[in-house]
């Protein structure tokens, strides 16, 4: 469990500059989710099968885990949309809804019974979300495509979870994203008719920055985050990466001047986030305790 939660957090701090990386890279959003797509789905095959690492699956496992490709593209494309149309902070505050959603669709598509502490610490981290950032009008189309990313990774954090309990995460990961690469491969001569650029290929800058979102944010995090994703449940893992919008808006700050004032609501938002993490972690501590002290009452029975 503590071994999860270390590579749950590092993952996350990976994940913090997906964000303010989108904004370096020049690229549309369509194009950015492609390069990148592309570069991690070349790399994991190359590595993870120089690492014997590739397990071979059915071909409904592979038209499973492409759907679920298909779910991140998406994702990753509103993601980026919201950063494109509004800013980091927008993107990154919109994602934490990620958590409350996953809290009212896992027991949904498990068939369980809702967890309602669960759904009252993902109000938590919503009315966090208002209060660190008022929303303005102007980022409207920003904010509507930050919360369909949020929902669109609840599921599928949700759906890989199910491949992860029987086939190790480098093998769930590549056909997951070699899926999602065909997928949106064959959307975008419609997504490049909608929204027509002449920047198609990537300059010397976006291609390092690429780089370092492919290797270090996607195919070394990934990583960490599906294996603790196998231990862990996926609300406590989207809870817990309620921290990548922190590490994301400070970066953004810092880099791009997305200033905010730090008033009263900036501290008392960012409070509440912390503390439905807290108050989680707390209760997963806890029956982690009793799990140890029941199966050594059983040992000696």
């Amino acid at each position: 469990m503590k071994k999860a939660f270390l590579y749950l957090h590092i993952s996350v701090f990976l994940a913090g500059f997906t964000g303010p990386l989108g904004r370096l890279i020049d690229l549309n959003e369509g194009l950015l989710v492609w390069w990148r797509m592309f570069i991690t789905a070349v790399t994991m095959w190359i590595v993870f099968s120089l690492m014997g690492k590739l397990q071979r699956i059915s071909v409904k496992d592979m038209v499973k885990l492409t759907g679920i490709g298909f779910l991140a593209a998406i994702h990753w494309l509103t993601f980026y949309g919201s950063i494109k149309y509004a800013n980091v902070s927008v993107a990154l505050v919109c994602f934490s809804a990620v958590g409350f959603f996953t809290a009212l669709i896992e027991p949904i598509l498990l068939r369980v019974k809702i967890k309602w502490i669960e759904v009252f610490l993902g109000l938590m981290v919503i009315a966090g979300i208002y209060l660190i950032f008022h929303f303005n009008p102007k980022y409207k189309t920003g904010i509507i495509l930050g919360i369909t990313c949020a929902v669109l990774m609840a599921f599928v954090m949700i759906f890989i979870r199910e491949f992860l309990q029987r086939m190790n995460p480098q093998t769930v990961l590549t056909y997951q994203l070699s899926g999602g690469l065909v997928t949106l491969s064959v959307l975008m001569p419609f997504y490049m008719q909608q929204f027509p650029t002449d920047y198609i290929f990537p300059n010397f800058k976006d291609w390092m920055w690429l780089l370092v979102l492919a290797w270090l944010c996607s195919v070394l995090a990934f990583q960490f985050s599906t294996y603790a994703l196998k231990r862990l449940t996926a609300f406590t893992v989207n809870l817990s990466f309620n921290l990548e919008p922190v590490y994301g808006i400070f970066l953004a700050i810092v880099l791009f001047g997305e200033s905010r004032d730090f008033d009263r609501s900036f501290f008392a938002g960012l409070s509440l986030i912390a503390a439905s993490l807290v108050i989680h972690v707390v209760m997963l501590l806890r029956k982690e305790r009793k799990i140890v002290l029941q199966d050594a009452v059983d040992k000696l029975s």
